[in-house]
């Protein structure tokens, strides 16, 4: 089987038996059944190839079918950067860097890439980029993710008080009877004095080949055009010189405002459509951007917006 064949790839053992699969799994996986392929329609984005990019260090058990939900907004695995040292609005604007949902949508970006020029004070971000895996090739990933990757055996945290002001690394992952979110401060700052260090190699393999998923874009996908996005105003600095007038008479300053979510950073934000973005005049505008200087209707106050794309099963 072409499953079985790229599992091998990654370095875990192909399936003789499903009564061998759960034996064999039970550190892993808390259920193992069959998932039927999702199939892709004529008009998807193409599939995207899954090799290897390292040879495990260890082997870990046999994998067969690994349970997931199958909607287009399930998330399946997820990775993501967010915390440290950096400006409230960059925060804002972050969107997870690799998603895979459960019909094998996969929305990605990828961190390598040289920073799009500034647009006057805007820093614009890359889009992001998507393609369909055939269900195949998502049981290889969430293989690798459970095994190779360390997801399947991880506890929910990994600290590092050797460095301060890094970031967090976020893996979600919800396939195979788990559903838990892993986070590793300073992932791939390491020395040798840092505890879990097998586990923190584990991490950084799946990390490395989740943000290059597309080998440097030299796998076919597309950009994810998102129908909405995430408006943040801050407050500016007055007498910008790329400043631009309030482009909406519909939308009133006051209707940017915080989540709700006392866990969450709470900055003024608002759901724009790409109606409303057209109409700020900057392009390319897909993968967010940072620090657009705006003049408050009437009044003329000093704002600043920034930019981030909706991911498919964000509705605010």
């Amino acid at each position: 089987m072409e499953l079985a064949r790229q599992i091998a790839r990654l370095g875990v053992m192909s399936m003789p038996s499903r009564s061998a699969v759960v034996a064999a799994l039970v550190l892993i996986l808390a259920s193992c059944s069959g998932t039927a392929p999702t199939g892709s329609q004529p008009t998807s984005p193409p599939p995207v190839s899954i090799p290897p990019r390292s040879t495990p260090t260890s082997t870990p058990g046999g994998v067969g079918a690994i349970d997931h939900a199958t909607g287009p907004t399930d998330v399946l695995l997820r990775y993501e950067e967010g915390g440290g040292f950096v400006m409230p609005a960059w925060t804002a604007a972050s969107a997870p860097i690799f998603t895979l949902y459960g019909d094998g949508t996969i929305t990605f970006r990828n961190l390598a890439q040289a920073p799009l020029p500034a647009i006057g004070s805007v820093a614009p971000f890359h889009p992001f980029r998507t393609a369909r895996m055939n269900e195949e090739q998502v049981q290889a990933l969430l293989a690798f993710a459970l095994g190779a990757g360390g997801l399947g055996t991880a506890r929910a945290n990994y600290a590092n008080d050797m460095i301060a002001d890094a970031s967090s690394a976020t893996f979600t992952v919800n396939a195979g009877g788990l559903a838990k979110t892993v986070s590793v401060y300073a992932l791939g700052i390491d020395a040798a004095q840092v505890p879990d260090g097998p586990a923190r190699q584990a991490f950084v393999r799946l990390r490395d080949h989740l943000i290059d998923i597309d080998h440097g874009g030299s796998i076919k996908t597309d950009v994810y055009a998102p129908g909405h996005y995430r408006g943040i105003l801050l407050d500016g600095q007055p007498g910008a010189a790329d400043q631009k007038a309030w482009p909406w008479k519909e939308i009133k300053t006051s209707e940017f405002v915080g989540n709700g979510d006392p866990n969450a950073l709470q900055l003024p934000s608002r759901v724009l459509t790409v109606a409303d973005v057209e109409r700020l005049g900057i392009q390319p505008f897909q993968g967010g951007f940072v620090g657009l200087p705006l003049a408050g209707p009437g009044d003329g106050t000093a704002y600043s917006l920034s930019l981030r794309p909706l991911m498919p099963e964000e509705t605010k």
